[in-house]
């Protein structure tokens, strides 16, 4: 599995909660990243739609959401034994992600760049493709040297750089089959028909593509020009979203909501992006009843380090140290939604005083002025592109 990142270790399981109190059979995550919030959700017996802009996501979405029994595993195993096997060689990964930038030591960044050709060279189905670059990519998470992100690399090496790159097949997740698709968010709203959408947008500037650009690189197989100390791909700067935007978010997101049908909705935002809570709040309360939890975090460990220019000098410091995250909560029955915002933040308030971390900030339970949508209006849509 890649790395947690930031609150996700607590959101996730906070996801899980929420929804399995909720009148929900299918659901979209529509900015899935690692897919993790898709995972949580079908292991509770929903049917899941993956979709994400990134290459790398659709991966993890193939091996994750959409493989199911019918997947062959012992053949797949036996294909990661051949490709262990692989005696590795320098090629684009080694000199870009090895050597002109130190994500790995060249020992992996070698076997990397074998296996990875290798892969193109099997006739395969998009799910078992799916499950072994998902392999590969896990196994170079393990030997990476970051700190999670790939917005830089460490100034020395990681201890676990110097281990070797293990294949390992993806475990299963138990749960209906679900689907994938690589397709703009605001463009795949409208289309869908679920119970509940899951938006967890870029909240600031930085971009979710530019964070794992080298797992897009791996994934794609595309050898693109780069540029900077981290060597990302140029179209990381080239490719820029809506929401990277602190003028035009506000505008993206609210064009997206607008366009949602599904009875249900749960929306993640942070005190560190362009988003103002109480904005959002009124902003979801066109749509329904708001409930609204707040988790106290840590931030990324890369925030909290200090800043560094390229020869390895401070040059900055940190402003904070912890933010606070927000999940809203967005559907048609009151009664529901407030029941389950506080049954959620007792849930965390005891989980944090049974560990000693400090405690959720709370849960804030608001009602529309408008009228909910009603349930029924999902269904009206047709189902998105598969």
């Amino acid at each position: 599995m890649i790395k947690y990142i930031g609150s996700k270790r607590t959101l996730v399981p906070l996801i899980r909660s929420i929804v399995e109190r909720l009148p929900v059979r299918s659901a979209c995550d529509l900015f899935a990243g690692t897919t993790r919030v898709g995972q949580g959700l079908r292991s509770l017996g929903v049917e899941v739609h993956s979709n994400d802009l990134a290459t790398y996501s659709e991966a993890l979405g193939q091996a994750y959401i959409v493989a199911d029994e019918g997947l062959d595993r012992a053949r797949l195993g036996g294909i990661l034994r051949d490709l262990e096997a692989l005696e590795g060689h320098d090629g684009y990964f080694t000199e870009a992600f090895c050597r002109q930038a130190r994500y790995f030591q060249p020992h992996n960044g070698r076997r990397i760049d074998a296996i990875r050709a290798a892969i193109d060279r099997y006739d395969l189905a998009e799910v078992e493709r799916g499950c072994l670059l998902t392999s590969l990519l896990e196994a170079a998470d393990r030997v990476d040297s970051t700190t999670g992100l790939q917005m830089a690399f460490l100034k020395g090496w990681a201890p676990r750089s110097f281990k070797e790159l293990e294949l390992r097949l993806p475990e299963p997740v138990a749960g209906p089959a679900g689907t994938v698709s690589r397709l703009d968010a605001n463009e795949l709203a409208p289309l869908l028909d679920v119970d509940l959408v899951y938006v967890d947008p870029p909240y600031n500037q930085h971009s979710f593509f530019s964070n794992y650009h080298v797992w897009e690189t791996l994934v794609r197989w595309d050898a693109p020009e780069s540029y900077g100390v981290a060597n990302k791909r140029l179209d990381c700067r080239e490719r820029r979203s809506r929401y990277n935007s602190k003028r035009d978010a506000p505008a993206a997101l609210g064009e997206l909501l607008g366009s949602l049908r599904a009875p249900w909705l749960l929306l993640s935002a942070s005190d560190e992006g362009f988003h103002d809570a109480a904005e959002l709040r009124g902003l979801l309360g066109e749509l329904g009843h708001v409930g609204r939890v707040e988790i106290d975090f840590k931030r990324y460990v890369g925030a909290q380090i200090g800043i560094y220019n390229p020869s390895g000098a401070k040059v900055g410091t940190v402003s904070r140290l912890r933010n606070r995250e927000y999940l809203f909560l967005v559907g048609p029955d009151r009664r529901l939604v407030e029941s389950v915002a506080a049954a959620s933040t007792s849930a965390l308030n005891q989980a944090a005083a049974a560990s000693g971390r400090k405690a959720a900030a709370g849960a804030t339970i608001a009602v529309a002025a408008s009228s909910p949508a009603p349930a029924s209006a999902a269904a009206q849509g047709p189902r998105p592109r598969r």
